[in-house]
C-alpha cells in the first residue's frame, strides 16, 4: 500500500497542498536527475580545446550553475553526482577529450573541476534559497550565488591541477583560472538571468 505525502506549494499561493504518493515523488526526482544529467552532458559537449591549457573551455559549468539555481540542494547535488557516475561508467557525457575515457577523465587535468560540480551546485542552491544575498529570487541574489559556485569550481580545478602537475602557483592560476574567468562571468550572468526569469514565470502562474 503506497503512502501519500503532501507536496507544499509556495506560501500565499491560495492552493491546498497536493497529495502525492511516495512512489510518484521518487519517480519525479529520478526524472529530474536524469534530465539534469543529460542537460549537463549536452552542455559539456559544447567545448572548445585551448592550446595553452590542458583543460577545455566548455558549457558544463553553465549547467551546474543553472541546476544549482533551479533545484533544491539535495536534488542539485544528486543530479551532478549522477552525471559524474555516468561519466565514470564510460558514458560519453564529459567534454570530448582524445584518449581520456570514463574514469580516467575524472583523474585527468579536468578532474578537479568535475569533482566540484555536486558541491558547487548544492552550495548555489543553499545560498539562493536561504536568501543570503537578498530576498526573493531576483537576478542579483542568483548572480551572486552562482558566482560563488563558479569560484568553487575554479578553485577546485586549480588545486587539482597543482597537485597533478606540481606546477607553481603562478602557472596554475594562468592555466586553470585566468583563461576561464571571462567565459565564467558570462555563464554566471546567463544562468542568473534564466533562473530569475523562471522564478518570475512561476510567480505569475501560481
Amino acid at each position: 500500500m503506497s503512502k501519500e505525502i503532501s507536496t507544499p506549494l509556495a506560501p500565499g499561493s491560495g492552493l491546498a497542498a497536493v497529495p502525492v504518493t511516495r512512489a510518484s515523488a521518487w519517480l519525479r526526482s529520478g526524472a529530474i536527475v536524469l534530465a539534469g544529467s543529460l542537460f549537463a552532458a549536452l552542455c559539456a559537449h559544447i567545448a572548445l580545446p585551448l592550446n595553452f591549457t590542458p583543460v577545455p573551455l566548455s558549457l558544463a559549468p553553465f549547467a551546474v550553475l543553472v541546476l544549482g539555481l533551479l533545484l533544491n540542494p539535495r536534488l542539485a547535488a544528486a543530479t551532478l553526482g549522477a552525471y559524474l557516475l555516468e561519466g565514470a561508467l564510460g558514458l560519453p557525457v564529459f567534454a570530448p577529450t582524445p584518449a581520456i575515457p570514463g574514469l580516467a577523465h575524472l583523474l585527468g587535468p579536468a578532474g578537479g573541476y568535475l569533482l566540484a560540480y555536486p558541491l558547487a551546485a548544492a552550495l548555489i542552491a543553499i545560498l539562493v534559497r536561504r536568501t543570503v544575498f537578498g530576498s526573493g529570487r531576483g537576478f542579483v541574489p542568483a548572480f551572486l550565488s552562482a558566482a560563488l559556485g563558479s569560484l568553487v569550481i575554479l578553485a577546485s580545478g586549480a588545486v587539482w591541477l597543482a597537485a597533478l602537475t606540481h606546477a607553481s602557483l603562478q602557472s596554475v592560476v594562468s592555466l586553470a583560472v585566468l583563461p576561464f574567468l571571462p567565459g565564467d562571468a558570462l555563464k554566471v550572468a546567463a544562468a542568473a538571468a534564466l533562473a530569475s526569469a523562471w522564478a518570475r514565470l512561476r510567480r505569475r502562474t501560481a
